[in-house]
């Protein structure tokens, strides 16, 4: 690499609240900085390479990429915008020049902007804001821009921060502008109700003016090269063929394969190891470099045991960097071995010993991650960033073949100064229609929600609430009853605060299946006269498996797999179709969210079933007594 290739690399974050648009964006700076050949189709938000990313439209993991614009390299990151996974952003943040803020021009800074923003400025970044969606009929551009304003006072921004650049866009268009005037007379095709994307630019628009502004702010990294190597591991990934991966950005010096380095651990202790391949990346691809310098983002392979905060430094001049702090995890639940009547039929990896490998393997690369052993030999205690967090996990574990079984999510809480209980809370912001206001309100106070703004436009109603992260378990489902769907709900972890008290948990008894079998029309007809049910016709299940919910509060115990007895009687139209209500179909977040501390979901690669914690009813009773 050339003494002004070194100079001239800039590397940006792309931060935001989920569904702002930064993987749009991402898309439309890669269409347009050329690394696409003209026969190659590009995909919709092709930095979410992840099947559940994909299927759910959220970023869940950071990830790199880069473009040239003019004889800049830029090296871009996209974050994720959900809190669950903010350990991902806040060792990202730690290896850029600049952030681009993206808010959504009518929903303005959400709960995860703050968080996002706030771990900037922390870092002295001076942001570039980009409002978003300009186009769309509900934008309050102006508003939303004294919001971000108002956020960025309240988050302690100095002077310089504070004089931060204002772009205006449609990334999916492909569109950046310095005023929102000149994408006034622009015609959006679509077809039907979808409108056609555009990342490639419109009508002589493009991202040249985003372009433009990222190298008016930055300039380009100093050039250190000759200097003694030093960078630090911010994030890992593992790769089948040859292993670990340690990525950063390299603060100073430079890198080259088969090199021998020191790596000073969080702890300063001192080791020396040797490379075996460096990387960089070029457009989404992985490259390999023989040599890399201060300034660029570098993946390094053959150091089997790096890990998040290493710091990698010349053999001669060990120096450890500022470690990095990870937000501790607030919530937990047991993952155990699969101990049904149906353990083994459908999944691949049943066995406890699967199950910690795959959990060591997680912990590779998930930092938020924490796995502890617990008194038996077929049960972990796994913690993280919250319910998303770890139920993304267990998706991905089913997805592999494994089997297991998960208890009910638990917060995790500290002993403060004084010696007194507390417990994790959360900021939660509703927009709704007012007519559903009332019930929405009663039922956060339910949950010892504390309101701190409450405001009225168009029809509909801004809450603004703290919540303890106890009370928000299930609230999810209650709320999209209470709302008929037409409410949001966003969420992020705030602090932690003196314990609230009880509160109450699903007052609701479970419908428990009696014994094996394989369930008729004829016996849930019965049961659903006095249930909700889980389960529709010809489902095969096992004693303890819970197939409903009871309209009143205690337990039901019933027979589902009863069938109808055969009489001497023959008449045409005695006996009318059976039609039954349709079935309450669980995802994994919901089963989670629903069941209590005597029960567990049993997950396996095709299936999703509830079941009580102590399948017999002798048991059970045993166990009460």
């Amino acid at each position: 690499m050339n003494l002004d290739a070194r100079r001239k690399i800039i590397n940006i974050a792309v931060i935001a609240h989920v569904d702002a648009g930064k993987s749009t964006l991402v898309d439309a700076l890669l269409a347009q900085s050329g690394i696409f050949r003209d026969n190659e189709e590009m995909t919709d938000r092709v930095m979410d390479s992840n099947d559940l990313e994909k299927e759910r439209g959220i970023t869940i993991y950071s990830k790199n990429c880069s473009v040239m614009h003019e004889d800049y390299k830029i090296n871009i990151v996209d974050t994720p915008g959900h809190a669950d996974f903010s350990s991902e952003v806040e060792r990202i943040i730690k290896t850029v020049d600049t952030v681009i803020l993206l808010v959504d021009s009518a929903e303005g800074p959400m709960p995860q902007t703050r968080f996002v923003l706030q771990k900037s400025l922390e870092q002295g970044l001076v942001p570039i804001l980009l409002i978003n969606k300009i186009d769309k009929k509900d934008a309050r551009i102006d508003e939303v821009v004294d919001e971000v304003y108002e956020l960025f006072m309240d988050l302690e921004a100095d002077d310089r921060q504070l004089d931060f650049k204002i772009l205006y866009g449609i990334a999916r268009q492909g569109i950046v502008v310095r005023d929102p005037a000149q994408v006034a007379g622009i015609q959006i095709e679509s077809a039907g109700s979808k409108i056609n994307k555009r990342p490639s630019g419109q009508d002589g628009l493009n991202l040249v003016p985003l372009f433009d502004t990222i190298i008016e702010e930055v300039r380009g990294y100093p050039d250190y090269s000759e200097e003694p190597l030093r960078f630090q591991i911010s994030s890992l990934a593992y790769d089948d063929y040859i292993g670990r991966l340690g990525i950063g950005r390299i603060d100073r010096g430079t890198i080259h394969p088969a090199e021998t380095v020191a790596i000073v651990d969080g702890e300063g202790h001192v080791r020396l190891e040797k490379i075996n391949q460096v990387f960089t990346y070029r457009g989404l691809k992985r490259v390999e470099e023989t040599e890399v310098s201060s300034g660029d983002i570098c993946l390094v392979s053959g150091i089997r045991d790096i890990t998040i905060g290493d710091t990698i430094c010349a053999e001669d001049h060990p120096e450890q960097m500022p470690s990095i702090r990870i937000e501790e995890p607030s919530m937990s639940m047991n993952f155990m071995v699969n101990s049904s009547p149906f353990a083994g039929r459908e999944g691949k990896y049943v066995t406890s010993r699967h199950l910690r490998e795959r959990l060591e393997k997680e912990l590779e690369v998930n930092v938020g991650l924490l796995v502890e052993e617990t008194d038996s030999t077929d049960a972990f205690k796994v913690s993280g960033r919250g319910e998303l967090h770890l139920s993304v996990l267990i998706e991905q574990m089913r997805r592999e073949g494994y089997e297991l079984a998960v208890s009910k999510p638990r917060v995790i809480y500290k002993d403060n100064d004084r010696g007194k209980r507390e417990e994790p809370v959360e900021e939660v912001i509703i927009e709704l229609p007012e007519n559903y206001s009332g019930g929405v309100i009663a039922e956060l106070n339910i949950r010892k929600g504390s309101m701190m703004n409450m405001n009225a436009r168009n029809g509909r109603i801004r809450l603004v609430y703290t919540v303890p992260t106890r009370g928000l378990l299930g609230l999810r489902t209650v709320f999209m009853n209470l709302t008929r769907g037409e409410g949001t709900m966003v969420r992020r972890f705030f602090a932690y605060e003196e314990y609230k008290g009880e509160i109450s948990e699903r007052t609701r008894g479970a419908v428990i299946a009696q014994e094996e079998g394989t369930t008729t029309a004829y016996a849930l007809a019965n049961i659903a006269e006095r249930a909700e049910l889980f389960v529709p016709p010809g489902t095969h299940v096992y004693e303890g498996m819970i197939i409903g919910l009871n309209s009143r509060n205690e337990d039901m115990i019933v027979n589902p797999a009863k069938a109808k007895k055969a009489s001497n009687i023959r008449a045409a139209g005695t006996d009318d179709a059976i039609k039954l209500s349709p079935h309450r179909v669980f995802t994994l977040e919901e089963a989670l969210e629903f069941i209590n501390d005597d029960e567990l979901v049993e997950i396996t690669p095709s299936s999703v079933r509830i079941r009580k914690r102590l399948l017999t009813e002798r048991d059970r009773k045993r166990a009460g007594k």
